[in-house]
């Protein structure tokens, strides 16, 4: 297993074309023995419709929002494989006191580990990111594991990724 470790490193590592594009997102997914990692690079403004401090009370809720809505766990890996949540990560700016310099772009990053129980039968992932956050129409993933690696673009008609 330490190979698909090593190609995980050089796969995530490669660069992706369209870096930052409103209303597109990023997943990278790892499987690696009974461990399933999906790191989530999502911009401010497809979460809240904007990408800079919080002007008002209305704005502080949208964030506020999203934070629940990654905190709630946006991720499902299909039930057969029964795997559960072991971590979370979730940077979220101007929510969690990080302010990025002006003019900047502004991602969201959030990571979420399962160990699965049966890693054999995990096949897929289903996300309720785009029933979440109406601004986001697309979500680049890059996925590898035990059976190889592949690439799929999830929409909010095909929330899963599958394998």
């Amino acid at each position: 297993m330490k190979t698909v470790l090593a190609i995980a490193v050089l796969f995530l590592a490669l660069p992706v074309c369209a870096q930052h594009v409103h209303g597109e997102g990023r997943l990278d997914v790892v499987i690696d023995r009974d461990q399933l990692t999906l790191s989530l690079e999502l911009p401010l403004d497809a979460a809240v419709g904007f990408e800079r401090a919080p002007r008002n009370e209305a704005e502080r809720a949208a964030l506020a929002s999203a934070g629940r809505a990654l905190h709630a766990l946006p991720f499902a890996p299909n039930p057969a494989a029964r795997c559960a949540l072991q971590a979370k990560d979730i940077s979220l700016p101007y929510l969690d006191g990080k302010a990025p310099a002006a003019g900047e772009h502004v991602d969201i990053v959030a990571s979420y580990v399962f160990r699965c129980a049966d890693p054999a039968a995990l096949k897929s992932v289903e996300t309720t990111l785009f029933k979440d956050f109406k601004r986001l129409y697309r979500l680049a993933s890059r996925r590898v594991g035990p059976s190889g690696q592949g690439a799929m673009r999830l929409t909010p008609n095909r929330p899963s990724l599958t394998w």
